[in-house]
Formats: structure tokens, sequence, C-alpha cells
């Protein structure tokens, strides 16, 4: 691994005046690596993080990726790490023309990175300096506690999934001139709606009382308004010293509340655990934002290097091989997903509708396939319209809101069913459906949707921890189950009970068509590394 040689920086930062001349904005300096096939098969199960610390899965996967690189050799053109400054590594056998498709499209994760709200937490972040550090303290904790640490990575990458990401992105977002204290959050959200249960006009006369006392009282408004509240409610202020006692933090933050209620992670000979904890939490919340936007960052950066390359005077000559490595990079497959192919073609199709303002509610409204057809404004607002989608939005808002049947129609996409041909005994693919409903239902169940699993603090007696499954539809995965329990218990240091839903069995239809799904609720009870199972009611 070695930077890159000067001429090549050159081609780089020629490639940068031009992406910032497009409209595109990052930062001055940035880092660039040559690396070899087998660095990057050393780097891919580490996130392509070179200083991320190691575990011994890393090693186990890095022996896979070498056998699969030796039946079928392929290796990623560049990869960037969202780092300050940012990093990014490159083949060692590109050619220059392809090395300008390839920083076009560097600069543009970048710019993703670096704009995007979803990474608003990791903009003043040097993840790899980070990243070394917790390599040397997760080493000097095995040169002293062995093999332990090791299970404690793995219990702690077992629930890495459980961080209240999104609570964490509300505090960094939420305007300071409108934070609420958490009593005027308890009184109007919890007591006046869940336990007075007070009806709409009262609760809208509290809300006008205490926007009076705003405008009057200031900064002393809270000591006013709650000096008259306990006159009328005085069990107000009993009740809410109760929720906050019970009530941890972050409710859907299964690490952070280990960390801070967990008796035996908080005794003296065990808090080196807590500190393996923090590292895998903290790793957890930087990768976040990057699994929730693939499909939009490689869709903006596939759009820039197509967008900035061809006009770039200095690939005059390689169109065609441009074409030929665009063209496998960007592939819309007719089974399956590319990211690539998807996020491009999305933000093409929001340029071109903004363009013509047929993403007002003027063009939605129309029923007459000619008119949709004949509409257009000439606004001349595509390009603004996908610099405000790259920056507020995920890959779940990007699908719901702009996955239309306009899409659906112009790129020819569809459902695949696959069915067995029992004639033949072969699999068989056809076209399912060509609704965008259905297509846009298919990507959002693509994407990353980690279950939300809520501590039940205020339940909680003889020492068990008591979670509880926010039941959205999908069960959570049987095998992972036991394990991660085993996982949970240990940490905590006494039994852990999950609430959840599973599928009862269904009895046979007489009619031959599948039985509609009953879910029924079910406990499990982790004790002494002993799971037991226990049916509740019907949902």
């Amino acid at each position: 691994m070695e930077l890159i040689d000067q001429h090549t920086k050159r081609i780089m930062e020629g490639c940068k005046e031009r992406a910032r001349d497009a409209g595109l904005s990052f930062s001055d300096e940035t880092l660039e690596y040559i690396v070899s096939n087998r660095d990057l098969l050393e780097l891919t199960p580490k996130n392509m993080i070179p200083t991320m610390y190691d575990y011994w899965v890393h090693d186990v996967e890095v022996m896979r990726e070498r056998g699969r690189y030796e039946l079928y050799p392929d290796n990623p053109f560049e990869t960037v790490i969202n780092t300050r400054p940012a990093i990014s590594f490159y083949n060692d056998n590109n050619p220059d023309w392809l090395n300008v498709m390839i920083f076009y499209h560097v600069l543009a994760h970048i710019d993703f990175f670096q704009n995007n709200l979803y990474f608003r937490h990791t903009w003043d972040f040097d993840f790899t300096a980070q990243a070394l550090a917790d390599k040397r303290l997760i080493a000097q904790l095995r040169s002293r506690y062995g093999r332990w640490v090791d299970y404690v990575i793995e219990f702690s990458l077992s629930i890495d999934n459980l961080v209240d990401y999104h609570g964490l992105l509300g505090d960094l977002h939420r305007p300071r001139q409108i934070k609420a204290s958490s009593r005027i959050d308890y009184y109007f959200d919890i007591f006046l709606q869940q336990i007075r249960k007070v009806r709409t006009r009262e609760y809208l006369d509290e809300i006008d009382r205490y926007n009076a006392c705003v405008r009057e009282a200031g900064e002393l408004c809270e000591q006013a308004f709650f000096a008259d509240t306990v006159k009328k409610y005085p069990e107000f202020e009993a009740l809410y010293q109760k929720h906050v006692a019970s009530r941890p933090k972050r409710d859907d933050d299964l690490m952070l509340f280990l960390l801070e209620h967990s008796e035996f992670l908080n005794r003296e000979e065990n808090k080196w655990m807590q500190s393996v904890l923090h590292v895998v939490r903290n790793t957890s919340l930087y990768f976040q934002p990057q699994i929730r936007t693939k499909i939009m960052n490689e869709g903006w950066a596939s759009y820039w290097h197509e967008e900035l390359f061809l006009t770039d005077d200095r690939i005059r000559g390689h169109e065609i091989n441009f074409a030929r490595v665009n063209a496998f990079v960007t592939a819309l497959p007719r089974v399956g997903l590319n990211p690539y192919a998807i996020g491009l073609r999305l933000f093409r199709h929001i340029e071109e509708k903004a363009d013509r303002g047929q993403l007002d509610w003027d063009y939605q409204k129309l029923r007459d396939r000619h008119q949709r057809a004949g509409f257009d404004r000439n606004t001349g607002r595509g390009k603004e319209t996908i610099f405000l989608v790259r920056e507020n939005l995920s890959d779940f808002l990007f699908i719901n809101q702009f996955v239309d049947q306009d899409f659906i129609d112009r790129y020819r996409l569809f459902v695949s069913e696959k069915r067995l041909n029992e004639e033949r005994m072969v699999w068989e693919y056809r076209v399912g459906s060509r609704r965008a409903e259905d297509y846009r239902r298919m990507l959002l169940d693509s994407l990353y949707h980690p279950p939300r699993i809520r501590i039940d603090a205020s339940s909680s007696d003889n020492g068990t921890l008591k979670l509880v499954h926010v039941f959205e539809g999908r069960p959570l995965v049987q095998e992972y189950i036991h394990g991660t329990m085993i996982g949970i218990e240990y940490l905590w240091g006494g039994p852990v009970e999950l609430e959840t839903h599973e599928m009862a069995p269904a009895p046979p239809s007489r009619s031959g068509e599948p039985a509609e799904p009953k879910w029924i609720r079910v406990r499990y009870r982790m004790q002494q590394r002993q799971l037991k199972r226990e049916e509740l009611d019907a949902a």
C-alpha cells in the first residue's frame, strides 16, 4: 500500500476542479493510496478500514475471500473511507482514463458523505485515527484477558444493530430554540394523553396556556407553568419522578442501557468490558448511515462519474472503453437488484421530472396519460432538486417518495416470481407484477431494517432484564435468538426475557389457497444459558 504518484495526483486535482465547477462540495484534503488485490482481500472483512481492531472472524473471511478470488478473480475499482481527511484506495493496475472515471466516482462519494444529513455525526470525526486507538486498546486488553476479550466482542457484535441511531441524529438536528425539557415532554405526551386521558379541547387549552406562559415569562416559563399545574394535578410530580427513575435515557439503545445499568459490567473487575462495548457501539454508529444510504450513495456517485467523465477533454479516444466499464457497473439486471443502477436511474428520473415541473401537485393529480406525457413547465430545477435530495433523504425516503409508475414504465421494471417446473424439474422466473406499488415494496423489503427492541425497565424485577420486540410484521430470525440472548445474559449478569411475535402453525386449507398468517405472542427466557419458550395470547 502506497500513496499515488505525482502524475496520478495531478489527474485527481484536475478532477476536483471540474467537480467543484459542477456543484459538488467537499474538503480540499484527500488521501489516495494504491493497493494490490491482496490488500483489498484483507481489507474487505474490516469494511475497508485498515486500522480496524483485529478479530478472529476477520481472518476466516479473508480465507473465504481468497478462495472466492481464485475461482472468480475480480475486485472493486475503488473504495472510500468517510474520515478526516477522506481516504480512498485504488487498484494498482488502473490506466489513466479509468482513474479519471474512478476519481469522479470517489469525489461524488465524498460529497455525499460530507453533505447528507444522515452522516451529521461523522462530519468532524477522524474515524481511522479513532479506529487505530481502538485497535491498540483491544490488543492491550487481549494480552491481559486473553480469549475473554473475543467473547465480549462476539456478544457485543450480536446486538450492535440495537443502537439508537435516530435518537443520536435527533439530538444533533433539533434546533436549540425548540428544545423542551423532559418534564414538558412527559406532561404533554404521557401524563395528559395516557394517564389523565383528557379530551382534545382540554389538551389544546393546555397547549395555549403553555404558549402564553412562554410569551410572558420567557426562560422562567416552566417554573410558573408547573406551579399552576401541580395545583390542578397534585399527583403529577410524583408520577414524573417515578417515570424518570424507571425509564432509561434511550429505551431503544440496548448497548447503551447495558453500559449504564448492568451491575455486572460496572463491577471493578469487569469495567474493561465496557471499553469493548464502547468500541463496538461507536463503530456501529459510524457505519449506520452508510448502510441506510447505499442506493442513494452509489447512485449519486454513478450519476456524477458519468456526467463529468463525458465532458472531460482528457479522456478523448477512450469513450468506448468507458462505455464498456460503465455498462458493467450500472447495468440493470432483469432479476436481482443493482444499487448503482437503481440509484443512477432514479436520480436521473428525479432530475428530468423536476426540470419539467412534474414533481408538483398539478402534475400528480392528472390521470390522463396523454396530458401527463405532454406536461412540461420547463422549470429548469432538476439539478437543484437532486442536490436537495442528496442532502436530506435516506434510501427509504428516496425509494418511497420517487419510485412511481412513470419510473417503472420508463425502465421496464418488474417484480419477478420464481416457480418450480415439475415436468422439467427446473426453477423458472416470470414477470409477477409491473405495478409501482409492488416494485417499491420489493425495494423497501431489501433495505436494512434492524428490529426495534424496547427495554421495559418499568416492569423489570428480580434482576431480570425485560425486552419487548416492537412487532412490525416481521418475525425475529429464529436461529439467532439463542446465541444472542446468551450474550445479553452474560453482559447483563442475570436472567433476560424477550417478548416477541411468531407465526402460529396454520391448519391445511381446503381451498388450496395459502392460509392467512396468524401471529402469537411468545416469551423467551434465558437463565443460566438455558432458553425457555412460553406462548402467550394470540396477536
